[in-house]
């Protein structure tokens, strides 16, 4: 797996942000920031685009560093990508789940980049991603730490205390299996750009062979290895879980089946294993069976039909990849990551086929 630490670059055309007009709001809203403002991209991530804000801080005689939050450009889900409810939830959540990190300021004043947007907290650490790094060495016994400090991290976020947490309204658990099965297949059907027999026969199975919701729970919604920031000097500890957009009250046996879909194994097959987020296919990771049982372990919750929210995992997937493929075909972005996303789709699907044929995650 690659590895990065939290690195910036240059930022893609057509994503550029108006300096001087950030540089005027940030002088109202950080009396502290001072001098030339630049601005840097984070390259990962496919959804919302974040940044990094540096300008000089006179009273530290340091620097001021601040990450910018915003929808993708063209984007035209806009209930999927409400900073202002993202900012809401870390304002509240970072107060009782330490990984979560800190949001400063939001604003919904469009005149200033073009959208609404919030600055929070910038976290340093290791970012696990695709090939094999050369900042750690994952043998078998980091593999299996890694895995395991994965899974326990969102067995400890399902175990926040919402009431306590401010957040017992953050959405309706009731119905919420149903309604995310109903809801998924509905924005495949407006983001399709051709036909998807296999998707089409996924959706129904789902739709077919719902589970009663099994409890209610804050809820990531995309908990991976490319949205946990992993402490430099011990990577089996984590310092932040990044990526909030989908965050809500629900099912919690929903999000990890969302975990369980991006669980690529060594036996998968190939054009899957090129798909991996982090190293979860690497000799000594857990297992997707082994996840389960682990996070039975750490909660006490049961998980009685691991198959089906290992399919709606996937097939959720599908559907953002979707999203995002649609967007570049329809000219809203120029991302050439993009390009062949359209063949991603077609492996989740038979992935999740597969399973359904096989009966086993």
């Amino acid at each position: 797996m690659t590895a990065d630490f939290n690195t910036t670059s240059p930022i893609r055309s057509g994503e550029e942000l108006p300096v001087e007009r950030i540089a005027a709001w940030l002088k109202d809203h950080f009396p502290d920031a001072a001098g030339p403002l630049t601005i840097e991209q984070f390259p990962a991530g496919h959804s919302n685009l974040t940044y990094l804000l540096s300008c000089g801080a006179p009273s530290t005689g340091g620097s001021l560093e601040l990450v910018l939050r915003r929808p993708p450009f063209g984007n035209q889900v806009k209930s999927a990508h409400d900073m202002g409810r993202e900012f809401r939830v870390l304002s509240r959540l970072c107060q009782v789940f330490a990984a979560a990190p800190k949001p400063y300021v939001y604003c919904d004043d469009e005149n200033v980049i073009g959208a609404p947007f919030y600055l929070m907290e910038r976290r340093r650490g290791l970012i696990l991603r695709k090939s094999t790094p050369s900042e750690i060495a994952i043998d078998r016994d980091m593999a299996r730490r890694l895995s395991t400090a994965l899974i326990d991290q969102l067995a400890l976020l399902h175990s926040v205390d919402c009431q306590t947490a401010g957040l017992a309204d953050l959405g309706k658990p009731e119905g919420y299996v149903e309604r995310q099965v109903s809801g998924w297949a509905g924005r495949f059907e407006k983001a399709k750009t051709g036909e998807a027999p296999v998707m089409d026969q996924i959706g129904r199975w789902l739709g077919e062979h719902l589970p009663p919701v099994s409890s209610a729970a804050v809820i990531h919604n995309d908990y991976k290895y490319d949205n946990v920031v992993l402490a430099a000097d011990d990577p089996t500890r984590i310092v932040a879980v990044l990526d909030w957009e989908m965050a809500t009250l629900g099912d919690p046996l929903m999000d990890l089946g969302t975990t369980l879909g991006y669980w690529i194994e060594a036996g998968d097959p190939e054009a899957l294993r090129q798909t991996a987020f982090g190293p979860t296919a690497v000799p000594g990771s857990l297992t997707r069976r082994e996840l389960v049982a682990r996070y039975e372990e750490r909660t006490g919750r049961p998980v009685p039909n691991a198959l089906f929210y290992y399919c709606f995992g996937l097939f959720k997937i599908a559907v953002i990849v979707q999203q995002i493929y649609a967007r570049y075909v329809r000219g809203h972005t120029r991302d050439p990551r993009f390009a062949r996303l359209g063949d991603l789709v077609d492996v989740l699907a038979w992935q999740a086929d597969s399973a359904i044929r096989s009966g086993t995650v």
